[in-house]
């Protein structure tokens, strides 16, 4: 099963509110999941993202990969840097 960490869409519409989720590939974007790891919201200033950094690291570290935009939220919030930093440990 190849897992995906990517955005799933909530919100009204024109005021869209993101979770940050861990699923199936083949799954649709709003539909399941396997985990719910944080949130992002780009509508207020500055955007708000949370994301919980253990188990982010668990999931790339099995082997799941982030999508273009998740990515970018965890190089901003030092999560890619952790993994590079772990990975390069063992």
């Amino acid at each position: 099963m190849a897992v995906k960490i990517r955005l799933k869409r909530m919100g009204a519409k024109k005021s869209p509110f993101y979770r940050v989720v861990v699923a199936d590939s083949r799954s649709p974007r709003d539909g399941r999941f396997v985990d719910e790891i944080g949130y992002y919201n780009p509508v207020t200033v500055p955007a708000e993202v949370k994301i919980n950094e253990e188990s982010a690291l668990q999931w790339l570290q099995n082997g799941a990969k982030p999508s273009d935009t998740v990515r970018n939220l965890f190089s901003k919030a030092g999560i890619l840097e952790k993994f590079h930093n772990l990975k390069n440990q063992k």
